[in-house]
């Protein structure tokens, strides 16, 4: 009750001062430190120079790497989109999470012409508490929690200004015709460029597909005057870029920058979204343009004089993008995933509870508070950042989250505390599970099948790529994960999992 107390008097001062046309007072110094996180969409555990990309280079956020301290034990909410920003962004792990899967909110709610399934009007977000606590919050890029005027809109949910994508598949395209401001309709391209077609024959030209305005340009520039306009006051800032999800059509430019020998063979749609005639050099440029927006926003705080005073986080919300069609040597959107060595090494893909669709890069940077240079095997998730940034910003925390704070660790005041199991109740792709206990993780796989798989158990920190089934000589971590899967996951209508034993 306190903390809702706390948080009712705070959105009421924060409304009289929005009311008062109240802002930053120029020339001030901002009491508390920054926050900039930046998220990525489907990078895969090894597409970062980091993290032992050869092929991509990314010296942008390998200097962020080694300015802070390189996370490799770190895991995605979810193996898709929106139930991992969900995690995120409540810090309710998905045994316990609103939103479990992508649905559109029209499966439902048929008033909403695009976005997905709303968070609830009760739900709590990481943002709701940075304002409450008199930060200004801002998010540009993707949401995925809800159109705008429904009860998961971004303005609800704890953001003064959002700019970009409300909904995700009209994220596919990064020419659309319009991008959101609050709920300002902003018109981009005329005509739009769509996100899905096939060219079986003839020549595949990138001149096609690429239209006025790349829309991830425009966010990257609202961030940065976001940055320059928010200078004067303590502010969160929620980067969800859109980069390298497909379909592939970056800046020709950009695309440019990379070898013409390495694609002998076009991307005709076969797996889904557009053509593109150079398609490895396409996915590396989106990875670059990634990389690119990464560097203006670090520019941007160097630029305001910020850096030391503002935390920065980079991960992903999952794995790479996940095979196609069988007669195709393409993933879906035309990534070639074993080009790049994509997973380096670990099993899975995007959609999968294995290592390789929820294992994701993550760097932390705060000067004189994170040690630079260095590099730490902490297990940790999406679930743990609401709790590791209410410690990190002396934030009062919500009650009901699921992680486990990682800011002792990150600031190396203490060695890595025994942490929460983490779990994963994923509905989609089959329906699977996985629970994470210390090095043990057991997974379940085809849960929404007539055929469910078998309990599956690999010991993480000696087989990574998850080779070796335990399950028979490790029983108890089965049974262990099973009663914790029975206490940590509540029933949920919109986005059920049956798991035999659990909640049958």
């Amino acid at each position: 009750m306190t903390w809702v107390r706390g948080f009712v008097r705070g959105m009421v001062g924060v409304g009289i001062l929005l009311a008062c046309g109240v802002g930053p007072v120029a020339g001030a110094t901002p009491a508390r430190p920054n926050v900039v996180f930046i998220l990525a969409d489907d990078l895969g555990w090894g597409e970062l120079g980091c993290y032992g990309q050869k092929r991509i280079p990314t010296p942008n956020l390998d200097r962020l790497a080694a300015q802070g301290m390189r996370f490799t034990r770190h895991y995605s909410g979810a193996p898709v989109c929106a139930p991992s920003r969900c995690v995120l962004m409540t810090g309710r792990h998905l045994g316990h999470a609103e939103i479990r899967g992508n649905r559109q909110a029209s499966v439902d709610q048929p008033e909403f012409k695009e976005g997905q399934q709303p968070l609830s009007a009760d739900a709590v977000t990481l943002a709701m508490a940075f304002r409450t606590a008199g930060y200004a919050t801002g998010a540009m890029g993707k949401w995925g929690l809800g159109p705008v005027g429904s009860t998961g809109d971004p303005n609800r949910k704890g953001f003064d200004l959002f700019f970009g994508y409300n909904c995700q598949a009209v994220a596919h395209s990064f020419y659309p015709s319009n991008l959101w401001r609050n709920a300002e309709w902003v018109p981009l391209n005329r005509p739009a460029i769509p996100a899905h077609q096939r060219q079986p024959q003839g020549d595949v030209r990138m001149e096609d597909w690429i239209g006025e305005e790349y829309a991830p340009r425009r966010m990257v520039a609202e961030a940065e005057r976001f940055i320059e306009e928010r200078k004067a006051q303590p502010f969160f800032l929620y980067l969800p870029f859109t980069e390298p999800h497909v379909a592939m059509h970056p800046p020709k430019e950009t695309v440019e920058r990379f070898p013409r020998e390495w694609d002998s063979v076009p991307y005709r749609g076969e797996s889904s979204y557009l053509p593109h005639p150079r398609p490895r050099a396409a996915y590396a440029a989106m990875i670059a343009e990634l990389d690119d927006h990464v560097g203006r926003v670090l520019a941007a705080l160097d630029r305001h004089g910020l850096a030391r005073q503002t935390l920065v986080i980079f991960t992903s919300d999952n794995g790479t993008t996940h095979a196609g069609a069988t007669n195709s040597p393409f993933h879906v959107g035309g990534v070639d995933a074993k080009f790049f060595n994509s997973t380096a090494g670990l099993r899975g893909y995007k959609g999968s509870v294995y290592e390789g669709g929820i294992r994701v890069p993550m760097i932390v940077r705060f000067p004189g508070r994170v040690k630079a240079g260095t590099v730490n095997d902490t297990p940790g998730y999406f679930a743990d950042w609401f709790p590791t940034l209410c410690d990190a910003m002396g934030l009062e925390k919500p009650p009901g989250l699921d992680g486990t704070s990682l800011w002792s660790v990150m600031t190396g005041k203490r060695p890595a505390s025994e942490r929460r199991p983490m779990v994963w109740v994923f509905p989609e792709y089959g329906g699977q599970v996985a629970v994470r206990m210390g090095n043990m993780k057991v997974v379940r796989q085809k849960l929404a099948t007539k055929d469910p798989g078998p309990w599956e158990v690999y010991d993480i920190a000696v087989d990574p790529a998850e080779s070796r089934d335990l399950a028979a000589s490790r029983p108890e971590s089965i049974h262990l994960a099973e009663e914790i899967l029975r206490r940590e996951t509540d029933a949920n209508l919109k986005f059920p999992v049956r798991i035999p034993g659990v909640n049958e």
